[in-house]
């Protein structure tokens, strides 16, 4: 699979393709702090992380961001969920981006399950999330291969 690099011109699809995976995942959250993450997404993190996509023609379709060997970011568009997008994504950040650690959201079980299944196992947890707000945070590492 070849993947894009994205542009400041997309951002507003990132956008529409995070919320619509923290709609459909993150239901724990409130509408007010789902508003307040895609204000900090737009203005603060996607441009603190290396992006890169997948694209349907020149649809964005799902993205990741990685940085200090973590991934900080993985989201698929609600219409290709479930085609192994996720799982390409996070081969790649691993083998370009030698990525071994993550933190997932205890309250969503799907991403946890994904992740043990690519072969992460939860070294951590914090009571919070990274914004202080009381929203449990596993963190995963890579577990040893071979």
């Amino acid at each position: 699979m070849d993947f894009y690099i994205p542009e400041k011109n997309d951002y507003p699809r990132l956008l529409d393709v995070w919320e619509g995976s923290v709609r459909a995942t993150h239901l724990f959250l409130p509408e007010h702090y789902i508003i307040r993450l895609r204000k900090l997404l737009f203005e603060q993190y996607l441009d603190s992380v290396s992006l890169f996509c997948t694209r349907d023609g020149e649809l964005i379709t799902g993205f990741a961001g990685v940085s200090g060997g973590k991934l900080q970011m993985l989201f698929i568009a609600a219409d290709y969920r479930g085609q192994g997008l996720g799982r390409q994504l996070l081969a790649h950040a691993i083998e370009h981006f030698g990525i071994r650690e993550l933190d997932v959201n205890e309250q969503n079980p799907k991403a946890l399950g994904f992740y043990q299944k690519q072969g992460f196992k939860i070294s951590g947890r914090t009571a919070v999330d990274g914004l202080g707000q009381p929203y449990p945070m596993l963190r995963m590492t890579l577990a040893r291969r071979g």
